[in-house]
């Protein structure tokens, strides 16, 4: 019987050292479970790597020099992305899922499958008090960041989709897009509304220190250059900064960053800049991870809207000390995505579960 209690207490030690979360109690050799409580985040920092599989994460494996930062986390579930009504979704309805919590037709930017306007995540946590931040290494009027701030039928609305940004709440934008504020069918100049409403607009460099106003940092007409064409450290340095402003509101902050041309990498069935970007991403993490390591109550998640391209690392023929990337596609594919989660609240995402899960799952630690 003691030996038996010793096993029983070291076990429940050790559970409750993993999940720093239950309450348990021995009496008699019997375990009575008397709260279950999870450590809810201040902050959420939500990475998105648009067209990111699980081959796609292996990259990161193969290609880096060092650990990838992929390996960093400790809870990894499984998303199931098809969209309200098609089996392989695309990245409008996969963000919108991420956004608003619903799913919806391919092509939607944060409106219902009736093309009702859904209330963001964003517009739900600036109301609050929280800041919040959109960057990624597409234009900002793209589906993934565009589906966080606007609500319009189809994502091939630039300039519709660029008209909610001078009211959207957001705090702080860095990406592309320069040209659907100042380059328009219908003559406006958006970027001196946007100056009106209080942000500051930068289109030449991306700034060392952030701003004490809203910041609109804009630097390509339309997407990003690729890796390849010498962006450089854009993402991991804009998420850096980003992090450095929104941390500074005391009730909290959202932040999504989407390593938007991973997908494009997949499209075109070019393993090369596949792999050029999925490794910025990665670096990407580091940043992300190391804030939230550092700070203590920031909740990291890490996933994709969908795969792109059917992306293999098949071995090079017969030689299986060799990998030779291959795709089946040049489109999405239908397969699960991984969900990755560091910090407060990271428990809630084990398992397997639909892509609109994960909006919930935020909200629910966001509540107070």
């Amino acid at each position: 019987m003691k030996t038996k209690l010793s096993l029983l207490t070291l076990l429940l030690s050790f559970i409750l050292i993993a999940t720093s979360c239950v309450t348990v109690q021995v009496k008699d050799n019997t375990v009575t479970q008397t709260s279950l409580e999870i450590k809810k985040p201040k902050n959420i920092i939500l990475l998105i790597g648009d067209g990111m599989g699980l081959s796609q994460v292996s990259t990161a494996i193969y290609y880096k020099d060092g650990k990838p930062n992929f390996e960093r986390f400790h809870t990894i579930g499984l998303s199931k992305t098809s969209s309200s009504n098609e089996l392989v979704t695309d990245s409008a309805a996969g963000a919108t899922v991420f956004s608003t919590g619903e799913k919806t037709y391919n092509g939607a930017i944060a409106v219902s499958k009736d093309t009702i306007p859904l209330p963001t995540i964003v517009e739900h946590l600036s109301k609050r008090g929280l800041a919040t931040g959109i960057v990624a290494t597409s234009s900002i009027q793209h589906a993934t960041p565009a589906s966080f701030y606007a609500h319009v039928k189809s994502r091939r609305m630039y300039e519709e989709i660029t008209e909610f940004a001078p009211n959207s709440g957001v705090n702080f934008f860095a990406g592309g897009g320069l040209k659907f504020f100042n380059q328009r069918k219908d003559g406006k100049d958006l970027l001196e509304e946007m100056k009106t409403k209080g942000y500051e607009v930068i289109t030449d460099k991306l700034p060392t220190t952030p701003s004490e106003k809203n910041e609109l940092i804009l630097l390509a007409e339309n997407g990003m250059p690729k890796m390849s064409e010498g962006r450089g450290d854009f993402l991991p340095n804009a998420t850096k900064l980003a992090l450095e402003k929104l941390s500074k509101n005391e009730k909290g902050f959202f932040l999504m960053v989407e390593g938007s041309q991973i997908d494009w990498g997949g499209h075109d069935n070019d393993a090369d800049y596949l792999i050029q970007e999925l490794l910025d991403f990665d670096k990407t993490l580091g940043v992300a991870l190391d804030f939230a390591k550092q700070n203590g109550e920031t909740l990291v998640i890490v996933t994709a809207d969908h795969e792109t391209g059917g992306y293999t690392l098949a071995s090079d023929g017969s030689d299986y000390n060799k990998i030779k990337p291959s795709f089946s596609t040049t489109g999405h594919s239908g397969t699960m995505v991984p969900v990755f989660a560091e910090g407060p609240g990271a428990i809630l995402f084990n398992g397997i579960y639909e892509s609109n899960e994960i909006y919930h799952k935020i909200m629910e630690l966001l509540k107070r």
